[in-house]
């Protein structure tokens, strides 16, 4: 249905829901629908005469209600979020040559970069600056046209230079649509995560699941096992951690007590199937896996514990790249991905649909006339008895 309308909400949620959620001085604070679009309108004004030239938005803060505020304020103004998944002087520099117009947004103390920059550090939970109250629902100025680029997402740069991606309004509430349904969050859960909204998988999985999927947010950025513990323990239920391999590993092997997880969303790197099935027994909750890229956004999922098949995205498809040979390249396509991408990994297609990941084409190797990957070997070695961590790299 969301391909025929010709505008979408910004936010999803009620205007009274409580979206976002931090503990400040002992005390968890809230926020709700509409003080978020009151503030994110304030900014709106703020950065449209701030701009002037400037046409697009490097948002840096690592609060996710400040970058959710200046997400939104943004795309009001009309313009585009620029999000590079890591902060490096370097990352800036390659971005301000593409764009020597954009304005960057952060939340850091000191700002060490020589380039146009605007603080939402007075985005203060403790001392709110009174809104003008906001009436019931969303007028017309806060639907926003399907085509409209609201951001380009940034690749890490590790095979390169980072390369942005834009991701349209339409495509992403799509996105947002088909994982609701593909994970069957048939109603909102809270979310709290250790990955950057910067970074697509926390983009989508936080960010778009809180505007569009009208799912509660930790506003913080929890790293420590403590403060993971600390943020789920404050949030209402059902409950949702979005996190890596890392962050989980480090959470269980902490062995402190948890409170009620009613399932875990990991994504950015491989999963072996005994941390898996050890997070699923410490935490008695489903664990399930995304599979995507920058390009294509998340396409497809898999519960570890059931099965090492992945199950596509509704209206993702897989072709192959050249169809006259037996390889095992292929091109995803369909519903939310903006234009047909070539994967970076190598797939075995299933008859029912599925696939299987079988390493990365630039990790492949060749050993004795066998080929493996790189990725498949260091999950064999760090599956031995005894042995923590480890990998394998070409010299």
């Amino acid at each position: 249905m969301s391909a025929l309308m010709t505008s979408f909400p910004l936010i999803f949620a009620d205007p009274d829901q409580l979206l976002f959620y931090r503990q400040q001085d002992n005390v968890v604070r809230t926020i709700a629908a509409r003080e978020f679009m009151a503030d994110a309108k304030a900014l709106a004004v703020d950065l449209t005469t701030r701009m002037g030239a400037h046409q697009s938005i490097i948002n840096l803060c690592q609060d996710r209600y400040r970058f959710m505020v200046g997400f939104a304020a943004t795309i009001l103004a009309g313009k585009t979020n620029l999000l590079p998944s890591t902060f490096t002087g370097e990352t800036l520099r390659q971005i301000f040559i593409d764009a020597p117009d954009a304005l960057c947004l952060h939340d850091h103390d000191d700002w060490p970069f020589p380039y146009n920059h605007f603080s939402l550090g007075h985005l203060d939970w403790a001392n709110r600056c009174p809104r003008e109250p906001l009436p019931d629902g969303l007028g017309e100025s806060d639907h926003i046209k399907p085509e409209h680029v609201v951001a380009q997402v940034f690749t890490s740069g590790s095979t390169g230079l980072p390369m942005p991606h834009n991701k349209t309004w339409g495509k992403l509430v799509r996105n947002v649509e088909a994982a609701l349904q593909q994970l069957g969050l048939w109603r909102p859960v809270s979310l709290v995560g250790t990955v950057p909204p910067q970074h697509m998988f926390g983009f989508e999985s936080l960010v778009l699941l809180c505007l569009i999927g009208r799912c509660p947010l930790w506003s913080g950025k929890p790293f420590y096992p403590a403060d993971i513990v600390a943020a789920l323990d404050a949030m209402p239920e059902p409950r949702m951690l979005v996190t890596t391999p890392f962050h989980l590993q480090a959470l269980l092997d902490a062995q402190i007590a948890l409170p009620k997880i009613d399932r875990l969303l990991l994504a950015t790197a491989p999963l072996s199937s005994e941390l898996a099935e050890r997070a699923e027994r410490v935490t008695d909750a489903p664990l399930f896996e995304i599979y995507g890229s920058t390009e294509t956004g998340q396409i497809a999922n898999r519960r570890p514990t059931q099965s090492t098949a992945w199950t596509l995205f509704p209206g993702i498809t897989l072709t192959k790249a050249h169809p006259d040979q037996n390889d095992e390249l292929f091109i995803a396509n369909g519903e939310h991905i903006e234009a047909p991408v070539m994967l970076s990994d190598r797939i075995h297609l299933r008859a029912d649909g599925r696939f299987d990941l079988l390493g990365r084409i630039a990790d492949q190797v060749n050993m004795a006339g066998k080929r493996s990957s790189l990725n498949y070997l260091t999950a064999q070695i760090k599956a031995i008895d005894g042995v923590t961590d480890g990998v394998f790299f070409l010299p």
